[in-house]
């Protein structure tokens, strides 16, 4: 996919283009973008409409699991497997069961 410049996405971002797009049409676009070309917002709640499931925002990082995930070339990743994308050392954990 052809990447858009900084001011091609800037320009998109402004346009509200966006709004008119399915969430399935953000995620094939933007998922494949360098630059964020729509509001972050929108393309979260794009990701988890597609995805079908909540997608953290640390999640965001690891964009090429997004990828694989949304291409169905990996399965869905369990709860633990997104908080050990966290690094220990940042991960504060409450275990509200006791």
């Amino acid at each position: 996919m052809k990447q858009l410049t900084k001011e091609q996405a800037i320009k998109m971002y402004e346009s509200g283009i966006h709004n008119d797009m399915t969430s399935e049409e953000i995620v094939k676009f933007q998922l494949f973008q360098d630059r964020l070309c729509v509001p972050f917002g929108s393309f979260h709640k794009a990701m988890e409409d597609v995805l079908e499931r909540p997608v953290w925002t640390h999640e965001f990082a690891w964009k090429e699991e997004l990828i694989k995930e949304y291409l169905g070339e990996k399965p869905t990743p369990t709860f633990e497997e997104i908080v050990n994308l966290i690094p220990e050392e940042k991960r504060i954990i409450i275990d509200l069961a006791k």
